[in-house]
């Protein structure tokens, strides 16, 4: 995005059960007036009946709580009427079914600020890709401790440099990815936003935000929000959006400048500052359209 060379800057309730407390029968107060003996006699049934009375009501009462014995403890006194006690019975609860987990792209929230400031060098390597005599030999560097390969970032980041509407087309240049330990010109970094924001200030004075991009003296950062997220602006696939930062920031080591859209409808050019806006271009991640033409615009002054 920036330049070196231009200095911008969240009880159950278990209804518990109810008490039935047995009341006594009483007589009506109004009796017939009737002799005395035949009044006795009618007082207390036999002892055949009494005991025949008291069996039964034992029998009432425990036939009043066998729903309470049968269902578990529950209660249907609520409902004003027992339940048959064909109903009865328990139907154990269906097991609950797993919900599938889909993968996702990272969400904002699990890039990470800042992270370790060291870096893995990816152990990769691949031909010289153009035909132009300076060869720009690179290393692809990954933050540790990012789930990021650092081979399949620069293997990807060799693929974009080596497509045919790259930077391939300059005939002054040439591109060749090198493992760790390799003699290199420049390096491919992808950071965290924070360290990404110190190594732009340290090589360039310039604040990235957290947000962008930069190229430095020695290479290219990348910033891994862009990396992993894209841009709002930018409707495509991630891949179409990586190529956009990588030719973008390589561009600026090229030398270029930034540009403007050159008219509503017309593709933007890669070094326009896309992110901040497409102003009636249409968003584009190539140096040179499929003609072999640069896509280029007004320069920004």
């Amino acid at each position: 995005m920036h330049s070196a060379r231009e200095r911008e800057s969240a009880a159950p309730t278990g209804s518990a059960p109810a008490s039935h407390r047995g009341g006594r029968q009483h007589r009506s107060s109004h009796r017939r007036v009737a002799p005395r003996r035949a009044s006795r006699r009618r007082s207390a049934p036999p002892r055949r009946s009494r005991s025949y009375l008291i069996g039964a009501l034992l029998a009432v009462g425990l036939l009043g709580s066998a729903p309470y014995l049968l269902d578990g403890g529950r209660s249907d006194a609520s409902s004003g009427a027992p339940r048959p006690r064909s109903t009865l019975r328990v139907t154990p609860a269906p097991a609950p079914t797993p919900t599938p987990t889909t993968t996702r792209p990272p969400a904002e929230n699990d890039i990470p600020s800042r992270g370790t400031g060291s870096f893995v060098t990816a152990d990769a390597g691949g031909a010289k890709v153009g035909h132009g005599s300076r060869l720009l030999r690179y290393v692809v560097e990954v933050e540790a401790g990012l789930e990021i390969s650092p081979t399949q970032a620069a293997n990807e980041i060799a693929d974009i440099l080596a497509a045919p509407r790259g930077w391939t087309r300059n005939q002054a240049y040439s591109f060749q990815l090198v493992g760790a330990g390799a003699p290199h010109d420049l390096t491919v970094k992808i950071a965290t936003p924070g360290t990404a924001d110190a190594l732009c200030w340290a090589g360039i004075h310039q604040d990235t935000e957290g947000e962008y991009n930069c190229e430095v003296p020695d290479g290219v950062v990348v910033n891994l929000k862009r990396w992993v997220e894209g841009s709002p602006t930018f409707d495509g696939p991630i891949h179409d959006y990586r190529a956009l930062i990588i030719n973008h920031e390589m561009g600026h080591f090229l030398g270029h400048t930034h540009m403007t859209c050159a008219g509503p409808g017309r593709p933007a050019p890669v070094m326009m500052q896309q992110i901040k806006g497409l102003h009636g271009c249409i968003a584009n991640a190539w140096p040179y359209d499929k003609d072999g033409r640069l896509v280029s615009g007004p320069n920004v002054t």
